[in-house]
This record gives C-alpha cells, structure tokens and sequence, in this order.
C-alpha cells in the first residue's frame, strides 16, 4: 500500500461520510418543515412520537439528546397548539408521558408524506437488494456502537486503583 493510501481522506472516512448524510437529509427536511411552520426541534420531537407513542419527557429527552428544562419549554408549545397531551404514568403518578393528539393527525401525515420524499431523493438510484443491504448494516452499525458505549460505561463506572504519585 502506498502513502497516498494511507493518508485518511475526509471524502471518504466513514464518520465524515456518515454525518454528511445525515446533515444534509435533515436540512432538506428542515426545509420542507419550515414551509410547515416547524422549528427542527419541534418536528424532531413529533416524528420521535409517531414512532414511539407514549415515550416518557425522560426517554424523549435521553433518546434526542434535549436538554430536560428546553424539552419541558418544547413540549408546553406543542401542548399550547393542541399536538401533544402529557398524561401521568399509570404506575408511576411522577412519569409523565406524552401523546401525540388527533388534532396533529394531518399534520403527521403531511410530515410523512415530505419525509418520504426526502427519502425518496437520498436514494435515488439504489436498488431494492442495495437497500435491505444498506439498512442491515447501518442496523449492524448502530448495534457495535451501543455495545461498544455500553461497555466504556461499565469502565467509566468501575472502581479505579489509587495512583501512586512519586513525591
């Protein structure tokens, strides 16, 4: 292998490539959201919901990375329009649990309907087999790097000997 083999290329190291992609799907749906009157925040949370119905303020914001205080300000606007609805847990009366609302309904599946286009152009030119190949190993992606943060917080969290200084 020679040395210009070696030297890592931005254009095509996977961590580059793979933020890129997905920054630029989410700025040519932030675009189409924004025709909506959607904030990338807002849109964020209510697609979270469409697939996960009931996720409680907690998993909403360890899943999106939200802040608890600037999710709880996002959801009082979502719940002000009418889109979502906080209900407590009926196990847990302090977990409280957020709903998307019937009220949003169209909304969703104009949101649906953009983001399949989004899709759609991303990959455009795939073949049905590259796709299934695609989604199999960014699933298998997804999957190493859990483990993998799983496993550097079992370290993080074990015991560390006493350093030993030399004075």
């Amino acid at each position: 292998m020679d040395r210009a083999d070696q030297i890592e290329n931005a254009d095509r190291n996977i961590g580059f490539l793979l933020h890129d992609a997905a920054r630029l799907m989410r700025v040519s749906y932030d675009r189409r959201m924004r025709a909506l009157g959607l904030t990338r925040s807002q849109w964020w949370v209510m697609t979270f919901l469409y697939f996960h119905q009931g996720a409680s303020q907690t998993a909403l914001s360890e899943e999106l990375e939200i802040e608890r205080a600037t999710l709880g300000r996002l959801l009082d606007r979502l719940e002000q329009k009418g889109w979502i609805a906080r209900r407590s847990d009926s196990r847990d009366r302090r977990v409280k649990r957020v709903y998307l609302t019937g009220a949003v309904e169209e909304l969703m599946q104009t949101m649906r309907a953009r983001a399949a286009d989004v899709r759609a152009a991303a990959l455009r030119g795939f073949s049905a087999s590259e796709l299934e190949v695609l989604k199999d190993m960014l699933m298998r992606l997804k999957k190493n790097i859990t483990e993998a943060s799983e496993y550097e917080r079992q370290i993080a969290d074990e015991p560390q000997p006493p350093r030993v200084v030399n004075g």
